[in-house]
Formats: structure tokens, C-alpha cells, sequence
């Protein structure tokens, strides 16, 4: 059988979407496309269509069902409902990562736990310190994030230049560092709880679980079932994104199709003589039919999802929250320059020193495994990236800085990623140059 007979024919939209594809499997044009997309909102704030540009994010968009009116500005539609999608393939990485990938391990997995529960702490104690009991204290949760695309971005770029040890522990502290900072969101910057809308949620993941176990597996299902959890979530004074982490927890890693079922099932269909087997209520019908479900179920519910979903999360969802929540106007704003101090150092000191600090514990308590093959000097190279807070700090800082605050803030986060992804980077370099030679 020729090679071109065993792939899918061609079509003259493929010389278009194969490029486009291969782009967006490229990690550092997701990096990249969310730099630029800060950049932009940065330079719109500061020109003359400052005033237009920040009122458009904040334009009432909703609907009316009689009496009933549910209405949020776009840029709140983006930071709770949007983003609720990226806490949701976050979560599918954790779970991936803890069920089917090297941090299966306990050990393995303790390690950017520690790391990812001292790049919180100490950030935030050394914010409360400088502030101390001025204006902007109760921002402290601002300080506990870690930039997760960004980290990926930077890494991509260096490339083979990192060990595969090291790309994990960011990875996974990164994630770790995002479901605290939304468990954060959840129970510090909440209001006051709903607890009739706190036990629709409850019935709703009763739900997901029971269609779960009942074997239902059409994805359509589950995501009408959790905008529904999601409105429960908006209307009980917890965070609504926490619905994203939930639900991705919640996520199946496991493929229904074992690969010996899948091989027999597509025997089957092989068997057929070459010819017109395939039209009509035929068994030759019902077979091809049944390895369209295996193929497609032999891929776990979150490999599908993840495949599905990091593109838009990656290429639009985060760009767009670039947009909506990066502008500062630096004309017309008033800057509190010790809050400013206080999150730049929270970021490029308190970030990194806290990662090595509860590494070295965890290590030396014997609760931890370093990898042989990442010595320490790298792991402390690689901490200076967790400084990038940028896209989990700004969602923070909406939620927990008055506004009068909030450029000062987002002055303080955007000099810090800069600073910290320069320096992780020549740190990197110089390292694994060094090591090279």
C-alpha cells in the first residue's frame, strides 16, 4: 500500500490551516501573542483614544429572561466566565500530571508543592511587610501567583537548553502556584455566601459525578452542566472561576478504550474486502461506526479536552484578558510608590527565594526527591521565571485593589515580570552555557 493512500486526502484549505496548526503547537507564540497583546493595551491607554479604549471593556453586555436580568461589563465576562476556562485546562494538566505523568511519583509531586507553597508565602509576608498597615495590605494574594504561559514561553524559547527535569518542576509549581491563587480568590476576595446557590452547586457536581458513573460521555453534556454549576457558583459569593478547577479535577484521565480493544476493533474493520461495505443499516455500517467511537475514546477525556481547548485558551482567552485588564494610563494616574516597592520586591525577590527555600525543606526533610539531573544551581536559575506574575496577579489585583490602587499595582506586576523573565533567562543561559562548554 502506498504512503499516500495511508493519510487523510488532501484539500486545498490544508496549504492554510496546516501552517496556522503547526503556529499554534509552537509554545512560544503563546507567550509571545500574550506579550504583545500586554504591550498593546499598555501603549492604546496612553494615546488619545485612552478614554474610548477603557470604556469599551467596561460596556454592559447580558440578558433578559422577563423579570429576570443577568447583566456583567465585558471586561468582568472575560475575567469570570472566559478565564473560568483557563483554571479548567490548568486543572487538566494537574490531573494529568499527578495520574499519568512523573508526578505519580509522591515524591516527585512534593517537590513543586513545597516550592509552589513557598513562592506564596514568602511573597506575601514580604509584601505585608513593606506595606504594613497602609493603603493596599489586603492585596497580598496579588503577590502568590505565577505567570504559567509565560514560564512555558520562556522555556520553549531556550529550548533544548533546559532539562526536561527542570521544564516539569516550573510547570508543575507554575500550576500548583495558580489552583492556590484561585483558592485565594475563592475564599479571600469572595462576598458574602449564598448558601442556596452554595448547594446548587453542590447538587450540580453530584451530577457530573452521577453521569459519570452512569458512562454518559458526550462533552456537550458535562459543559451544559457545569454553566450551570458556574451561575451557582457567580450567585453563591464564591469566586465563579473556582468552577473551572473543580470541573477539571473532576475530569477523567483514564481512556474508556483500551489499546487491545482498539486493535480489535479496527481488525475487524480491516477484515473487509476492499469495496462498497459502508452504506446502508449494514454490520460492515455498524463496525465503521464503532471504530469512529474507539479511536476517538482511546484518547482520555482530558488529552481530548486539553487538544480542544489550549488553542483558544492560549490565542485568544489570555490575549484578550491582556487587553481588557493591562492598561495603565500613565499621564493621568497617581502612583503609590511603596506599594509599587512592595510587589516589584514580593515578585523578583520573595518569589524566587521562597521556591529554593521550601525546596531545600522539602529535600532535606526527606518528604521531597530533587531529580539527579537538576542540580541546584538550576533550580534556583529557574526560580527567577516564577517571578512572572503578570496574568494571575492583574486577576487578583481586580478583585482585591480599590481602583484607585490598580495602576500602581499593575505598574508594580508588569516591571516585576519584565525584570524576573530578564533575569530567569540570563540565568539560564549563562548555566547551561557554562555546563555546555
Amino acid at each position: 500500500m502506498s504512503d499516500g493512500l495511508a493519510q487523510l486526502p488532501s484539500e486545498p484549505a490544508d496549504r492554510v490551516a496546516r501552517p496556522f496548526i503547526r503556529f499554534l503547537r509552537i509554545e512560544a507564540m503563546a507567550g509571545i501573542v500574550l506579550l504583545l497583546s500586554a504591550l498593546l493595551a499598555l501603549l492604546i491607554s496612553n494615546t488619545t483614544w485612552s478614554v474610548q479604549f477603557l470604556a469599551f471593556w467596561e460596556m454592559p453586555a447580558g440578558f433578559t429572561l422577563g423579570e429576570l436580568e443577568f447583566s456583567r461589563s465585558l471586561k468582568h465576562w472575560i475575567n469570570d466566565g472566559l478565564m473560568t476556562l483557563f483554571f479548567f485546562v490548568i486543572a487538566l494538566e494537574l490531573k494529568r500530571e499527578l495520574v499519568l505523568g512523573e508526578l505519580r511519583n509522591p515524591r516527585m509531586a512534593v517537590l513543586p508543592v513545597a516550592a509552589a507553597l513557598g513562592g506564596m508565602v514568602v511573597p506575601a509576608g514580604l509584601f505585608l511587610l513593606l506595606v504594613g498597615g497602609g493603603p493596599g495590605a489586603s492585596g497580598w494574594g496579588t503577590v502568590m501567583s505565577t505567570d504559567t504561559a509565560f514560564v512555558i514561553g520562556c522555556l520553549a524559547i531556550l529550548g533544548s537548553r533546559v532539562p526536561q527535569s527542570l521544564r516539569l518542576f516550573l510547570l508543575s509549581l507554575a500550576i500548583f502556584d495558580d489552583i492556590g491563587a484561585i483558592l485565594v480568590v475563592a475564599i479571600g476576595y469572595g462576598g458574602s455566601l449564598n448558601w442556596i446557590a452554595i448547594g446548587l452547586v453542590s447538587l450540580g457536581l453530584a451530577v457530573v459525578a452521577g453521569i459519570a458513573r452512569l458512562g454518559i460521555r458526550s462533552i456537550p453534556v458535562y459543559f451544559a452542566v457545569g454553566g450551570g454549576i458556574w451561575l451557582a457558583l457567580d450567585a453563591s459569593g464564591i469566586h465563579a472561576t473556582l468552577a473551572g478547577v473543580i470541573l477539571g479535577l473532576m475530569t477523567p484521565a483514564r481512556s474508556w478504550v483500551s489499546d487491545r480493544r482498539l486493535h480489535a476493533i479496527f481488525d475487524r474493520v480491516i477484515a473487509y474486502p476492499p469495496g462498497d461495505h459502508w452504506s446502508g443499516d449494514k454490520a460492515a455500517r455498524r463496525d465503521l461506526r464503532q471504530a469512529g467511537v474507539a479511536a476517538r475514546e482511546a484518547l482520555s477525556p482530558i488529552e481530548r479536552l486539553e487538544f480542544a481547548l489550549h488553542p483558544w485558551v492560549a490565542f485568544m482567552i489570555m490575549p484578550l484578558f491582556a487587553l481588557a485588564n493591562a492598561s495603565v494610563p500613565i499621564a493621568a494616574a497617581s502612583f503609590d510608590h511603596t506599594l509599587i516597592t512592595a510587589i516589584f520586591a514580593a515578585f523578583v525577590v520573595g518569589k524566587p527565594v521562597g521556591v529554593v527555600l521550601f525546596s531545600v525543606l522539602a529535600v532535606k526533610l526527606r518528604v521531597g526527591l530533587l531529580p539527579d539531573e537538576l542540580p541546584w544551581s538550576l533550580l534556583a536559575a529557574g526560580s527567577l521565571l516564577t517571578g512572572i506574575g503578570f496574568t494571575m496577579a492583574l486577576f487578583i489585583a481586580e478583585l482585591a485593589f480599590d481602583s484607585a490602587l490598580l495602576d500602581s499595582v499593575k505598574l508594580g506586576v508588569m516591571g516585576a515580570s519584565i525584570v524576573s523573565a530578564a533575569a530567569g533567562f540570563l540565568a539560564l543561559i549563562w548555566l547551561t552555557s557554562s555546563r555546555r562548554q
